[in-house]
């Protein structure tokens, strides 16, 4: 069975991408499992860039085909931030309870579509010879105005989707693999993950 390593401590992360890759043939294992357990500075300015450095960084070390991931949120009323500071917005120590709130304050009195964001996820696959591939996938919602829901991790319970009337965090596992930033880059990463590891 081929391997590929994911670049992430996320266990979210890896159950989502252990199920897209069910089938296949190829068995998707943390870099952590795979004896990579240095950090990586992620110095990008988008979102594809910091993905491909950490791709880069770990399969150089581990000689691996490697999957890495970079995602945050996007809230258009404050110029796109967090962006691709999502996980550090107010220190890494912070818990999402506390960040959550701070995004819903910071948008007090903003109605409608003035709350627009979403989830943008870019995907980058570094194998040992230097080939590269990056994918992008987006979730777009609008801002709550409470945190709501438990399924989810990070910025879910405040992001508002208007097909399903919910938000992210309320959604069902499999409704949120359909539509998810991360599921969309996923399917469009899986093609190329294929062709290059089956």
């Amino acid at each position: 069975m081929k391997k590929l390593i994911f670049a992430t401590g996320n266990e979210g992360k890896m159950r989502e991408v252990r199920e897209m890759l069910e089938g296949t043939g190829i068995e998707c294992i943390s870099m952590k499992e795979a004896g990579f357990d240095g950090e990586v500075d992620e110095t990008g300015t988008t979102f594809e860039e910091n993905a491909l450095i950490k791709a880069r960084t770990v399969a150089k070390a581990l000689n691996l085909p490697v999957l890495a991931d970079d995602s945050g949120l996007e809230v258009d009323y404050l110029d796109k931030a967090p962006g691709i500071y999502s996980a550090r917005f107010m220190g890494h120590d912070t818990s999402y309870t506390i960040k959550n709130q701070a995004i819903i304050d910071k948008l007090e009195g903003v109605e409608g579509n003035d709350r627009s964001a979403r989830f943008v996820c870019a995907m980058a696959l570094a194998l040992p010879d230097g080939t590269e591939v990056t994918t992008r996938g987006t979730m777009e919602g609008l801002i709550a105005k409470k945190i709501k829901g438990t399924n989810g991790f990070g910025y879910d319970p405040i992001v508002y989707i208007p097909e399903f009337g919910m938000c992210s965090a309320e959604l069902a596992p499999e409704q949120k693999n359909a539509i998810s930033h991360r599921g969309k880059a996923l399917r469009a990463m899986k093609d190329e993950i294929v062709k290059v590891l089956a």
